[in-house]
């Protein structure tokens, strides 16, 4: 069975998508100023992250740190919750825009971890939080969706 990251299109495909998404969260009047001061190498950064989440090489921990390099980068930015749906909401359909697969197998594991990772974020991101400093990037597989039946 292939990964996540194979069928989506491995790493051109998260680039892919990343630079569609980046470029809508900047012109975004929730979540865009959270993005004001961004490294142009941004969307890069979060495709490698992505890419190892979804089965792919382990380029985010090897050369920029993995989970604790990442954990940093939300703390104390306090997320609401309107600006956690933008996020998925714009994510979402860049990876409509980007061409990432769209059955329904495929779209159920990447929503579910996109829910999952950006609640994360958000309780990580609030005044006084205190989330673990060391963990593994995660791994995320394809679930447990029933079959298509049409």
């Amino acid at each position: 069975m292939p990964t996540l990251y194979a069928w989506a299109g491995g790493t051109e495909a998260f680039e892919r998508l990343t630079e569609v998404f980046y470029r809508s969260v900047v012109k975004d009047d929730l979540i865009g100023p959270l993005f004001a001061h961004m490294d142009p190498d941004h969307p890069k950064y979060v495709a490698m992250w992505l890419s190892e989440v979804f089965g792919g090489p382990d380029r985010y921990t090897t050369e920029r740190g993995g989970y604790a390099h990442m954990l940093r980068h939300h703390l104390g930015k306090a997320i609401t919750e309107p600006q956690r749906r933008r996020w998925v909401s714009l994510l979402m359909d860049a990876a409509d825009e980007a061409g990432l697969p769209d059955d329904p197998e495929f779209r159920a594991a990447f929503a579910g971890y996109v829910e999952w990772g950006t609640r994360l974020a958000r309780h990580n991101s609030q005044p006084g939080a205190t989330p673990p400093g060391e963990a593994p990037v995660p791994h995320w597989g394809w679930g447990v969706a029933p079959p298509y039946q049409p």
